[in-house]
């Protein structure tokens, strides 16, 4: 991930138009004008050689010519020639490039970022419509018209589909900071561009139309960091399923082409929309609007039939609607006529005018009641609507005014004429209005997703029961053991004592070769269950039951063995190519209260492994009720997992039925997670059935795909794992044996009792300030990583288990220079706990490739600043205060070029 001379890009002060034209209808002319028409703030010069002018400006013959290097080039010239004007280009000391031209494809891209890349030269495109930055007056597009200066930023694949969006968002007086036309995303892409609009203040929201992602895991952790500064929001195409592929498991096979990007979305914290226009309805609603911390909306109406529609809407989205307390119910009694719906919707009859519509707001926005409220309007002779909406936005303005508690409120007002004014009055207000009563509730939802997935990224997850003790190399034994054979597929026998390994429990299996073999496995499975359960073994056959290859509930040996010959004759029938090993033969669990689930694994072409959890049994396929999600996972991520799917409701009881162990089935999806993130042999898990009742969850039966890691390499995991490889056991003289390894998220609950052992002058030097608030959203962004981005490491006392001392680097975008920060109990300095952290980051650093380590310390910070000296620091005055020294420490490495 890179932002490096991406400010050449977004802020230029000086641009070359190289390809400018005269012909009648040719790019090059087309752009000229546009960016002549827009105004640019900057120095803009137009290059080719045969001409002198164009459009009455100066024309350069050559780009060696122009009088300055111009921070921006943009190219229109003809495919062959683009790569020798970009290395041109950075030659003269140019930094950017659009590239509008089409066709630079194989050798051709190649040579044009083989050109770009001595000097760093950022390319966007090629085969784009252009960049348009409109508070700059920059069109360097062929678009029909400029986009109006606003504060959205809108980055987009198609080209064209940015021409149809300027005329709609020009006609509704939409704005926009940036427009991004992508194009072929040869090198600038949607991660770069999420990582630099991070930290832009001219934009309030990003917006997305996406085809497609060239890196996941940068798209990731761009992403991450953007959503948590302002909305983020994506309309993806390409939602079908025609692009499932065949695969061995069920998980590969129901996956499809779009379960990967949805799991990706959330775990980003990005709000997907189905449509064009709720890009712009979600950043309206989103970037205007007070967090939502709850899902229960209020309906406020003068039409029943219109509040009852929004209720509807409401439900089938699953948003809750308000409950009204007796409290509330009885303030609101005061205020409205006895004729009230004295329910949610909250219908104030169609008389009702502004004074009423104002007190009852009042009362509902005093309660507790709701997260946000949704007021509507059908428009009577009996009232103003107008009247109505400025006495709406009256009440909102007093409460924020005074200080009181904010909730979104939300405006329907219906008709055209009739709600002009009003509509017009809300928007300079700040308050979301919406045409019809089902964009309103769309609207709420969207409010409730994004806060849903912003909660997310801040979660403290419980530990994993046991703790994140695995037994890896016996994994790795398994599946060396397998490839050096030949398999693909592992055996069930292995497949089970595969998953065993990461503490998932699975029924006792055997495998034999013969069905007198059965017969004798059969006797001691009876014996100790009742019954036995016997499975063909065979490569060759995926689906087992398709072909009559799973005898269930055999309570004899006798019916074991008859069941295995059996199977070998059908088989012989159905498929006579089908390579039979032998037969695995297992206990019958005949628990009839039990749940039938499914958790499964396989690779997405852009993100890499893609876990699955939902309603397992044979007739998988034909539910269809499942949910995706990328690793690692912890408990809060699984529960949410399974939340998505019809089967969470059967999971937690009905009729007879008990709730299920929940908590079990979570830390299954937890550990196998962790199983697919260390192993990358493997390409596909079903795990089905997984068998959940109230005593806990067993695998019944299970199918892994594999392959050699080193001939055929996995996609890489989009979300970088926790890196356990770094895990440090170590004897300090007066400290005993200590802990020092990476962060955890469940760090959290650590922290309060260290800084109880911090002492207020520490934390001064540590943070340059008074001590920090310790809240939560705090301590989640310093337990809560992106692995990366950055490395925190905890020092752990293992007697205790209190945290002792913890230093943390934090990374640049571009991976060449970190910032680093540490900090140590104060009743613990001196005994060489700083030292040993230091020199732990300095490892991870050099291992990374880092170039460079640097950071601030205050002049009075003696200690750390001697440690610096030895360690090898340099240590110089910071330019830009005189109270702080500026360290630095070179690594071997240079930055990467």
């Amino acid at each position: 991930m890179t932002i490096r001379n991406l400010d050449a890009l977004l802020r230029p002060k000086s641009v070359a138009l190289i390809g400018a034209g005269k012909r009648p209808g040719s790019v090059g002319l087309i752009m000229a004008r546009n960016m002549l028409r827009a105004n640019f703030k900057g120095t803009l010069r137009f290059v080719n050689p045969k001409h002198r002018e164009i459009e009455g400006v100066a024309c350069f013959p050559s780009i060696a010519a122009l009088p300055e290097a111009p921070d921006l080039g943009v190219i229109v010239t003809p495919p062959q020639t683009v790569p020798g004007i970009v290395e041109e280009l950075g030659a003269k000391g140019c930094r950017a490039a659009v590239v509008i031209t089409a066709g630079v494809r194989g050798d051709l891209k190649t040579g044009m970022l083989k050109a770009a890349k001595p000097n760093i030269l950022r390319i966007q495109g090629p085969n784009c419509l252009g960049l348009m930055l409109p508070a700059l007056g920059l069109d360097a597009s062929f678009s029909h018209e400029p986009p109006i200066a606003g504060d959205l930023a809108f980055l987009s694949q198609s080209g064209a589909l940015i021409t149809g969006v300027i005329d709609w968002a020009k006609s509704r007086n939409i704005g926009f900071s940036h427009v991004v036309s992508l194009g072929d995303m040869a090198d600038v892409d949607f991660g770069d561009l999420l990582d630099y609009l991070a930290g832009d203040v001219k934009s309030r929201a990003i917006l997305l139309y996406m085809e497609s992602i060239t890196n996941a895991a940068k798209f990731m952790s761009a992403a991450r960091r953007a959503s948590r500064s302002k909305p983020v929001i994506v309309v993806k195409s390409g939602r079908g399923t025609s692009g499932a592929k065949a695969a061995l498991s069920h998980t590969g096979a129901m996956a499809g082409t779009d379960g990967g990007y949805d799991a990706a979305f959330k775990r980003a914290g990005v709000l997907r929309v189905p449509e064009l226009h709720d890009l712009f309805t979600a950043a309206e609603i989103l970037a205007r609007q007070p967090a939502l911390v709850g899902d229960r909306l209020a309906i406020l109406t003068n039409g029943g039939g219109a509040g009852v529609l929004a209720a509807d809407h409401l439900a089938l989205l699953g948003g809750q609607p308000a409950a009204l307390s007796e409290a509330t119910r009885a303030e609101l009694d005061k205020v409205l006529p006895p004729t009230w719906s004295h329910g949610d919707p909250i219908d104030i009859i169609g008389d009702a005018d502004a004074e009423r519509y104002a007190k009852a707001l009042g009362v509902l926005l005093a309660s507790k009641d709701a997260d946000a409220i949704l007021v509507m309007n059908c428009p009577t002779a009996l009232a103003s609507s107008e009247e109505i909406a400025t006495a709406v936005t009256g009440v909102v303005k007093e409460r924020r005014a005074k200080g009181h508690r904010t909730i979104p409120v939300l405006a329907n007002w219906l008709g055209v004429e009739a709600s002009r004014g009003a509509r017009k009055l809300f928007s300079a207000s700040g308050i979301a209005t919406f045409d019809m009563p089902a964009d309103a509730v769309d609207g709420f939802m969207d409010l409730v997703r994004h806060s849903r997935a912003q909660e997310q990224l801040a979660r403290t997850p419980p530990s994993l029961p046991g703790g994140q003790t695995f037994d890896s190399a016996t994994a790795d034994d398994i599946l060396k053991g397998a490839l050096a054979q030949g398999q693909t597929v592992l055996v069930e026998k292995d497949a089970k004592d595969l998953l065993a390994t990461y503490g998932i429990a699975t029924v006792p299996t055997v495998l034999v070769s013969t069905p007198e073999e059965v017969f004798c496995s059969a006797s001691s499975f009876i014996k100790d269950y009742g019954a036995c359960v016997v499975k063909v073994s065979s490569k060759d056959i995926s689906h087992k039951s398709d072909v009559g290859g799973v005898r269930l509930g055999l309570t004899r040996p006798e019916e074991a063995k008859q069941a295995a010959e059996d199977m070998l004759a059908r088989i012989a029938l159905k498929l006579p190519n089908a390579r039979v090993e032998g037969f695995t033969v297992q206990a019958m669990i005949n628990n009839a209260r039990g749940l039938e689930l499914i958790l499964g694994m396989t690779v997405d072409d852009a993100f890499g492994p893609l876990l699955m959890f939902g309603w397992g049994g044979t007739a998988v396929e034909v539910m269809r009720d499942t949910a995706y999600a990328l690793p690692p996972l912890d408990l809060n991520l699984a529960t949410d997992m399974m939340r998505e799917t019809r089967v969470w409701r059967l999971m937690q009881g009905y009729r007879d039925r008990p709730k299920v162990d929940i908590d079990a089935v979570a830390e299954a999806l937890v550990r196998m997670s962790y199983l697919v993130a260390r192993h990358p042999e493997i390409r596909e898990i079903d795990i089905n059935p997984l068998l959940a009742d109230p005593s806990g969850a067993m695998a019944l039966d299970a199918r892994v795909r594999i392959a050699d890691a080193r001939k055929e390499p996995r996609v890489p995991m989009a979300i970088r794992p926790y890196p356990s490889e770094w895990e440090r056991h170590l004897e300090i003289d007066t400290l005993g044996k200590v802990l020092i390894r990476p962060i955890r998220p469940e760090d959290e609950l650590l922290y309060q009792d260290f800084f109880a052992h911090v002492t207020l002058d520490d934390q001064r030097l540590r943070f340059f300030s008074a001590a920090p608030d310790l809240s939560h959203r705090f301590l989640a962004r310093l337990t809560q990583i992106d692995y990366a981005r950055e490395i925190a490491f905890v020092a752990i006392a293992k007697e205790s288990g209190a945290l002792l001392g913890v230093v943390r680097l934090i990374l640049d975008p571009d991976e060449t220079e970190g910032e680093y920060a540490i900090l140590v109990r104060s009743d613990l300095k001196g005994l060489g706990l700083g030292w040993r952290l230091m020199q732990q980051v300095i490892a991870y650093a050099e291992a990374h490739r880092i170039g460079e380590i640097q950071g601030l310390v205050l002049r009075g910070n003696r200690t750390m600043l001697d440690m610096c000296r030895k360690l090898g620091f340099s240590v110089e005055p910071d330019a830009d205060d005189d109270k702080v020294m500026r360290v630095v420490l070179p690594l071997a490495r240079q930055h990467r070029a």
